[in-house]
């Protein structure tokens, strides 16, 4: 079997990787009958001579690797027939930009495998750049309410080259006694938290946070029964919630009137209830004036997300009263920090921890048969068609619109 890393041709452009020239050495270790061929590229922050000095072969024509591993979505024109691919496509939630790429790779009769579809039996994602978005996105966070508030200056973690960078020009401040609440427990949720944590910034009780002053920052996180509760009053449950979520509405009000910073590293799910609404931040007793939206679902359950910012331009203002853009020293803006592609901003680390968590997860599964159905869970199609797990989706390749349907 030929494994072919290719080059990220979208735009803005990637610089990140599936596997390190050091995790493509181990797979080479562990599985000396595999090939593995690199496709050049001057955008990735491993170099092609990187890959070399380690005698990974480099080409422009991977025309003869049976699966091939990018990150971003390939391009139509790029697509190779009859190949197996592994990339972020971006189509599982019938997303409409891409539809014609789905369309386009069943008429190629590719094999695609989504790095969110890799789950394990029980429907648990095993692969993702979750860390690293909540690491840089709190990072981001913390930046923006020092621009914000002109307390201090941290330079974009972009221009930083490793966690420890960000974290040692963070620990460096002094900050006023805020408050910041963390949705979310996923990878998204723990990122955050470990740049908090690095920061020592002390973490409180839900109860403490809502009640009692502290005589500095502190930060709680909380779950989804923290910020929805049932609308009949019934008895909530985590299995309810996620089998019912129509059935409940937002309890985030609470965290609102106390609350300086909000970082939103939760996952939503379609039909649940809005989070953070327009109302809330319009109410004479709200106190946010950051959010560090990680999650970043435009026109979604944070009603100041009303666009994906970007590297290059991370913070806009929001003003709640008139629900559009203000400049950001707008007295009565709320900072908005909204990249849809945080994980770019630390391209080398979370290159590093996303192939060790495919060398853990994925590339046994090509050598022990599939035995745990890794493969099997994770492919959307095959030779022309849509697999069963993803039969869902024919409409949306049919172009009708739909409404969308969890996965």
């Amino acid at each position: 079997m030929k494994f072919g890393i290719i080059k990220e041709r979208k735009n803005p452009p990637d610089r990140r990787v599936v596997f390190t020239p050091e995790e493509l050495v181990r797979l080479k270790t562990q599985h000396p009958e595999a090939e593995i061929k690199v496709e050049s590229s001057d955008i990735r922050i491993f170099k092609d001579q990187q890959y070399a000095d380690l005698g990974l072969e480099i080409s422009t024509d991977m025309s003869d690797c049976d699966v091939l591993f990018g990150v971003k979505e390939v391009p139509v024109d790029a697509l190779i027939p009859g190949k197996k691919y592994f990339f972020f496509s971006h189509t599982i939630k019938k997303q409409p930009h891409n539809r014609k790429l789905l369309q386009a790779i069943l008429e190629k009769k590719i094999d695609l495998y989504d790095h969110e579809t890799i789950v394990d039996k029980h429907f648990k994602r095993l692969i993702g750049f979750g860390r690293y978005a909540g690491i840089v996105g709190a990072y981001n966070g913390m930046r923006a309410f020092g621009i914000k508030f002109e307390l201090f200056s941290l330079p974009k973690a972009e221009t930083l080259a490793h966690k420890e960078d960000l974290v040692q020009r963070l620990k460096r401040l002094v900050l006023p006694p805020i408050k910041i609440v963390l949705t979310g427990h996923g990878k998204v949720g723990s990122g955050a938290k470990e740049i908090l944590d690095a920061m020592k910034i002390k973490q409180v009780s839900i109860e403490d946070y809502l009640t009692k002053n502290f005589a500095g920052p502190v930060y709680t996180q909380i779950d989804v029964l923290d910020y929805n509760r049932r609308a009949d009053g019934s008895t909530a449950s985590k299995g309810d919630f996620y089998s019912n979520p129509e059935a409940y509405v937002s309890d985030f009000e609470r965290f609102t009137k106390v609350s300086d910073i909000f970082i939103a590293g939760h996952f939503y799910a379609n039909d649940a209830p809005v989070i953070l609404t327009r109302s809330m931040l319009m109410a004479h007793d709200n106190k946010i004036k950051v959010i560090a939206d990680i999650s970043c679902d435009v026109d979604g359950p944070i009603a100041s997300t009303i666009k994906a910012s970007t590297i290059a331009d991370p913070l806009y203002g929001y003003l709640p009263s008139k629900h559009e853009e203000v400049d950001i020293f707008h007295p009565a803006a709320i900072v908005v920090m909204a990249v849809d592609n945080l994980p770019c901003e630390l391209p080398k680390d979370a290159s590093e921890g996303f192939g060790e968590m495919f060398m853990e997860h994925v590339v046994p599964a090509f050598f022990n048969g599939d035995k745990d159905g890794i493969l099997q869970r994770a492919k959307i199609t095959e030779n022309g068609k849509l697999t069963e797990r993803f039969k869902h989706l024919q409409d949306y390749v049919n172009g009708y619109e739909l409404e969308k349907i969890p996965v």
